[in-house]
């Protein structure tokens, strides 16, 4: 009989891609301990360049610098962040860029999902692998191909290869940071919905389904999410199984070379509030934070979708175009959303514009929306938790369950879904209840009295 850590390992081996991106995961307690022999395994007598930032470094540094060195692996000196708050942008990928230009050697990145997603550009730029010890379950993008950067004032994906290998240390991921794994299990509990939104474009003709990405995701993905309490508590097992979870979103973004297994209307709610430059308490909130309060944004506009009857739309193309916007209103209202910085608004318009509709367009895709409605109305709801649910599991997992505990006001949550939905070209929910003209059913209503969103408004302070 095997046993669970044994099944992990062979779910871990069927996972990994056949391209040899990331050859191995380890997902264990003590796992930073094999560093070293890992290392010397992949890169032979290549130099590593332990990089790290002072939190990670304090974390898991020293352990990783003994494993490497009784592997008789050869090191250069570590390349230490000195940020406490360090953020994922341009200037940070440059400055460790540099200093592997200056050296032959293979990043073995030390952290989270910043000092990741740094690596693994910097490591591009040069050319070169790398490696990583996980530090915290943090984020989905450890394993996923493109790393998630600031440049010229907003978030962008730049597409570049995961690790070769990833070695996630329980014992470390324990004792990571206050807000950090409940910000992991967030980010996997956004799948859901996320999960949806792919239903609906494969089913809407708009993007078809991956179905070895949607399985890596979507297969075990209640298991995984099982225990928000044990994620908050420290407990290893909860721990285990949400690493596991983020690990196998990213290596589903592997395997389909895009996010979209892994990402929906949720993710442009964070993406937006990214490029608005959004902080709160003098700091910005983590991106699985944000990302959990669309979640439940989005969950609760499902609710309301699936409460309407798509017998009732009208798909007469003259009459839809008497209410749908035409190309050049389109721009003028992406404009006035994002009107600054100009690299911004240009990139927020190609994206809008990528997915525009002539009003005979939007009359096919109604007319196949109501073919479909009733497959969609069978299945979607076997997908989704209910919205109350999705606060629940938030709040114990001891993620915010509420926009005001990101400093987000009611207010502001209602007026960011028109201009989440312009930032990416992705379909999701946001786009069907445009399309429809349902919008104000299943958006607006959700702020008024009885709605979801205004039920505890009153208990809640609403920031400034």
């Amino acid at each position: 009989m095997t046993s669970p850590r044994e099944e992990r390992e062979k779910r871990i081996r069927r996972a990994l891609p056949p391209d040899g991106m990331t050859r191995l995961v380890k997902i264990e307690p003590g796992a930073a301990k094999e560093a070293g022999k890992v290392f010397k395994e992949l890169f032979g007598d290549t130099p590593a360049l332990l990089a790290a930032d002072l939190n990670t470094f304090e974390a898991a540094g020293e352990e990783v610098l003994r494993s490497l060195a009784e592997a008789g692996c050869r090191r250069e000196d570590p390349f230490i962040y000195q940020e406490r708050d360090l953020h994922a942008e341009t200037s940070r990928v440059e400055v460790l860029r540099k200093r592997l230009e200056e050296i032959d050697a293979v990043v073995l990145c030390v952290g989270s999902g910043t000092l990741n997603d740094l690596a693994k550009l910097a490591s591009h730029q040069v050319g070169r692998p790398y490696m990583t010890v996980a530090t915290a379950a943090s984020v989905d993008g450890f394993t996923a191909y493109g790393a998630s950067i600031t440049d010229r004032g907003f978030k962008q994906t730049f597409y570049c290869p995961a690790p070769l290998a990833l070695l996630a240390d329980l014992e470390v991921i324990a004792a990571a940071p206050e807000g950090m794994n409940p910000s992991g299990y967030a980010d996997l509990l956004a799948k859901i919905p996320a999960g949806a939104d792919w239903i609906l474009a494969d089913a809407l003709g708009a993007e078809a389904i991956h179905p070895k990405a949607w399985e890596l995701v979507q297969g075990r993905l209640r298991e995984w999410l099982a225990d928000p309490e044990g994620v908050a508590g420290g407990k290893i097992e909860a721990l285990g199984n949400l690493m596991e979870g983020l690990v196998f979103s990213g290596l589903a973004m592997q395997a389909a070379r895009s996010s979209r297994a892994a990402s929906g209307a949720e993710h442009l709610f964070s993406h937006l509030w990214d490029n608005q430059g959004h902080t709160y308490r003098g700091k910005a909130p983590s991106h699985g934070f944000k990302v959990g309060i669309g979640t439940l944004a989005s969950s609760a506009s499902y609710e309301k979708l699936l409460a309407m009857d798509p017998k009732t739309l009208e798909t007469d193309p003259a009459l839809l175009a008497r209410r749908w916007p035409d190309r050049a209103e389109l721009e003028a209202r992406v404009r006035a959303a994002f009107p600054s910085p100009p690299a911004l608004t240009e990139q927020v318009l190609e994206q809008s514009l990528g997915k525009y509709l002539t009003p005979e367009g939007l009359s096919s895709r109604l007319e196949r929306f109501r073919e479909a409605w009733p497959a969609l109305a069978e299945r979607l709801p076997g997908r989704l938790l209910p919205a109350a649910e999705i606060q629940d599991r938030l709040a114990a997992a001891r993620a915010p369950s509420a926009p005001e505990e990101i400093g987000i006001s009611r207010k502001r949550l209602m007026e960011s879904y028109a201009p989440a939905r312009m930032i990416r070209s992705r379909y999701t929910i946001l786009d069907i209840l445009a399309e429809t003209g349902w919008w104000e059913e299943c958006v607006e209503t959700l702020f008024r009295p009885g709605g979801f969103f205004a039920r505890d408004a009153a208990e809640k302070d609403e920031p400034e």
